[in-house]
């Protein structure tokens, strides 16, 4: 069941990436596509790794200068590899390593799920990650429920090896295997998850000037690093990205799984129709092209986002554009 939820995945992350990353593959194709057709295949190769061993496959993305961003090659290759895993009875064991995500700081919303998990975690640190970006280490995933298992690193080898000698995709035997090498996780005295109280003080407000007047207060009473380090990123995200989130993140609450994803897909096209801003090129640009990290974002300020701006990401897609189908029947019951 994972394997086909996996490919549902797959299918909606390839169709929107077919749409949205020409900004960034325009410079990277020109020239891929002026090598012979050995070096292009080679090249594409070379982004997507693929490791197998008895009833596992792997793949492992390999573009560590642009955060391992899918390209529409990419996601065409994955596509086929997962496709064709996926009706092979003799793999039963899928992985992907080495991903990464900071949609509001390259002016884009959140995706791939996080609308759903973000929204689902306890008190408000959902919005706290999703708006400001920041990251959370194993033992804080586990403990927060993102995370089923946390193992040190010594020991991925060997979950890998013993994961990829299954035959069976049953979550019992699984959950035996991971449990086997699974460590107890123990919060750091700075891990964030000590500080859900302020999250929740500042994170709880309606609206993100509200919540950037909490974090401003705290910081002005504490001068506390945590609190300067989370109101210097909320201040250098996209404003548009930040308020689109925030009522992505409320809204998401209240939905499925599968409603998150094409909820998600929707907004994605929206975003990157530049009919409102084009935050995403520009964010893209600062942090994976240029690297200058310093995005104009447009609008500049919170106060120039207008109600009906954000509401554009959330209207229906025309009809033109189809909606994303998710095979519903042959996943889980995520709710």
């Amino acid at each position: 069941m994972m394997q086909r939820l996996k490919a549902a995945l797959l299918q909606r992350c390839n169709n929107l990436h077919i749409h949205s990353l020409r900004f960034l593959n325009q410079y990277h194709t020109r020239n891929l596509y002026s090598l012979p057709d050995t070096a292009i295949t080679d090249e594409l190769d070379n982004q997507v790794l693929v490791e197998g061993k008895a009833w596992s496959r792997a793949t492992i993305l390999n573009r560590p200068s642009v955060l391992n961003c899918l390209s529409t090659a990419m996601g065409a290759r994955l596509q086929k590899l997962y496709t064709s895993w996926e009706n092979n009875p003799d793999i039963g064991f899928v992985a992907m390593k080495v991903f990464a995500t900071s949609e509001t700081l390259i002016g884009f919303h959140l995706d791939a799920g996080a609308l759903f998990f973000l929204s689902h975690l306890p008190g408000h640190l959902g919005e706290y990650l999703g708006l400001t970006g920041q990251k959370l280490d194993g033992a804080e995933m586990v403990s927060c429920g993102l995370a089923t298992h946390y193992a040190h690193s010594s020991k991925l080898a060997l979950i890998e090896e013993q994961l990829g000698q299954l035959d069976t995709d049953d979550p019992s035997v699984i959950e035996t295997s991971l449990e086997k090498y699974s460590d107890l996780v123990h919060l750091d005295n700075i891990s964030v998850l000590h500080r859900i109280e302020i999250i929740d003080k500042c994170f709880s407000h309606d609206t993100v000037e509200e919540i950037i007047d909490a974090s401003e207060s705290e910081t002005s009473k504490t001068n506390d690093a945590w609190c300067i380090s989370t109101l210097r990123r909320l201040k250098e995200a996209s404003p548009l990205g930040l308020k689109v989130s925030l009522k992505s993140i409320r809204e998401g609450r209240f939905q499925t799984l599968d409603q998150c994803l094409i909820r998600e897909y929707q907004m994605s096209l929206q975003g990157i129709s530049n009919q409102i801003s084009r935050d995403f090129c520009e964010g893209v640009r600062a942090r994976m092209v240029d690297k200058d990290l310093a995005p104009k974002w447009n609008p500049p300020s919170l106060e120039q986002v207008s109600k009906d701006m954000v509401e554009h990401y959330f209207s229906p897609l025309s009809k033109f554009e189809p909606d994303l189908e998710l095979p519903t029947e042959l996943r889980e019951a995520f709710t």
